[in-house]
């Protein structure tokens, strides 16, 4: 479909399938919450429908890049799907839905308290929310297509100012997982060395997007090629839900109107 940047992990380039077995993960995990009429925010490529559609009376999902969702309609003829730029879900009625899943969105999103507001509004009394989103004492440098990303305590105040129930788990990995990490660490610091003035924090986000991506792409492929078994064997198993958000690669946030 043409969307891939290093930010929209893809299932077609081999370097960046620990990061796409990573994003799959929260969608498995989501299979004992998801019943009734679902939503799902951001659904990108759709990367969890095949897997959640069955499980639910109606799907339906948004995004705001049309192409996308054209190309899904296609693929997925059961799922509603509605192209919109978001919060405020303008398109959707209050009380709609028994589960919203939203993973890797919030830390895009501007007005991120009108967004939880917004999941709350479109819930259905007693209904239940899924938000995923990167953990930020485990970024490893800044990332420009980002507006904020939040430690576990910063997202559940901010979730318990607006839903009567939250709770804050995580994803993190097993041993093969850490590898990477480690790996991934290591050759991040190697090109943020040179950053002596600080620019990837001093400079507006949109001058960043481009070295960003190229850097990123290029470092994937590095660690493809260095270590191919490891980057190749990977698996959403690999990844583990945990309690201990604080320690996790991404927060994973179960919020209940």
């Amino acid at each position: 479909m043409g969307v891939y940047t290093t930010e929209i992990a893809s299932d077609k380039i081999a370097s960046d399938n620990p990061i796409h077995q990573r994003l799959l993960k929260a969608y498995y995990l989501a299979e004992e919450h998801v019943q009734g009429d679902l939503l799902e925010i951001g659904c990108g490529e759709g990367r969890g429908i095949a897997m959640l559609e069955d499980k639910v009376d109606s799907f339906t999902a948004i995004d705001k890049i049309e192409p996308v969702i054209e190309s899904l309609s296609k693929q997925y003829p059961k799922v509603k799907f509605i192209q919109d730029n978001i919060p405020p879900l303008n398109k959707v009625a209050d009380n709609s839905f028994d589960v919203i899943i939203t993973f890797q969105v919030i830390e895009h999103i501007k007005k991120d308290r009108l967004f939880l507001e917004e999941i709350n509004r479109v819930l259905k009394p007693g209904g239940k929310a899924l938000i995923t989103t990167p953990n930020i004492k485990k970024t490893l440098t800044r990332n420009p297509w980002h507006i904020r990303e939040y430690t576990a305590d910063e997202l559940k105040t901010l979730a318990e100012q607006i839903f009567s129930k939250v709770t804050m788990r995580g994803i993190t990995g097993n041993e093969k997982v850490w590898e990477y990490y480690a790996q991934n660490k290591k050759s991040v610091e190697k090109i943020t060395r040179f950053d002596f003035l600080n620019l990837q924090y001093r400079l507006p986000a949109s001058l960043l997007r481009i070295p960003y991506d190229i850097l990123n792409r290029v470092n994937r492929n590095k660690l493809q090629t260095s270590n191919d078994s490891l980057v190749s064997q990977i698996s959403h198993t690999d990844y583990l839900p945990t309690d201990d958000a604080d320690q996790a690669l991404d927060l994973f946030c179960i919020v209940e109107k």
